[in-house]
């Protein structure tokens, strides 16, 4: 069992407060905490987009198969897009393989851990069969649901999503992660309103522990499909005040081109070009310039006939 301190870094990480896990103190390095808190913090920088953060954190001599394992994934984040990145997937296949050896230096935490990890880095990869493979169908780790949940969501299949979250609660406790599973389903499937995605997020803001733009982030997306427009942008608004991401501030554009108002449209297209230069890889950005360019090609291929002369 968790001791308390681990248990609250672990909760302040499921719930996206990263910039508090980054700045705790690090238990002393004989704590069986240590690992698992050096983890938190290195996953939590590279959360926030800073991996060189995260490897410049993790002792480059370890030894131990969940510290490679976040290694790994912080050189493969930094080089996402460029060919370097391979390098660091292939590390995450060795590791993979390694953790199923019994000449392992790492607990059953720490190689669960590392499928985690791995199956992250080869989602983001797009390689999604081997994430999930990586992952394990039967998996009995809470973190690992979480993620084949988002990579089932990802690829429009909730139905799968649901199984997986149903088969959880078999033999999960009443986790928060398990709660969290339950609201990001319900915010993709629209079920009862998007009311249980709705309470949750309210429930944990309302936790004076915790200082989580994420939280604040996603619900305002929920507020959003509410039809919450006001509501929504204000919590967009909190939350970048906190700390600015690609997804507030695309939210954030969305929120404020549906309020119906002029200034509402002003400042949609404000965020949207800030959202365009600042992440120009983020996926809404990548698509609405490839639908640009594909009705520029069409009207290129159009010519407008003359207007017809009104008889005399």
């Amino acid at each position: 069992m968790d001791s308390s301190e681990l248990y609250h870094v672990k909760q302040q990480f499921v719930l996206g407060a990263y910039k508090t896990v980054v700045d705790l103190t690090l238990p002393d390095p004989n704590s069986p905490d240590f690992i698992p808190t050096l983890i938190y913090k290195a996953r939590s920088h590279i959360a926030l987009n800073d991996p060189k953060a995260a490897l410049q954190l993790v002792p480059a001599d370890s030894e131990n198969v969940a510290l490679k394992a976040v290694t790994s994934l912080a050189k493969f984040v930094a080089a996402e897009g460029t060919s370097n990145s391979e390098s660091a997937l292939e590390e995450l296949r060795d590791l993979s393989v390694e953790i199923e050896g019994d000449d392992v230096e790492g607990t059953d935490r720490d190689k669960a851990t590392v499928r985690v990890l791995a199956g992250t880095a080869f989602a983001r990869a797009g390689e999604l069969e081997e994430a999930l493979e990586t992952l394990g169908a039967d998996t009995e780790d809470l973190e690992a649901v979480a993620v084949i949940v988002q990579i089932y969501l990802s690829i429009n299949r909730p139905d799968l999503a649901k199984k997986e979250y149903e088969r959880s609660k078999r033999w999960a406790e009443d986790d928060l992660l398990l709660q969290l599973i339950e609201s990001i389903i319900g915010l993709v499937t629209g079920k009862d309103e998007y009311h249980n995605p709705y309470t949750f997020y309210t429930e944990q803001l309302g936790n004076p522990s915790l200082s989580s733009p994420h939280v604040l982030t996603a619900r305002g997306v929920t507020r959003i499909l509410r039809n919450e427009f006001p509501e929504a942008q204000s919590d967009l608004e909190e939350a970048l005040t906190q700390h600015t991401d690609a997804e507030t501030l695309a939210a954030f554009a969305v929120a404020s081109g549906l309020s119906s108002t002029k200034k509402g449209e002003t400042d949609a297209n404000e965020l949207w070009t800030r959202l365009s230069s600042e992440y120009p890889r983020h996926p809404s950005v990548v698509d609405i310039a490839k639908k640009s360019t594909l009705f520029d090609e069409a009207m290129a291929k159009y010519t407008v006939p003359p207007l017809a002369a009104s008889a005399a």
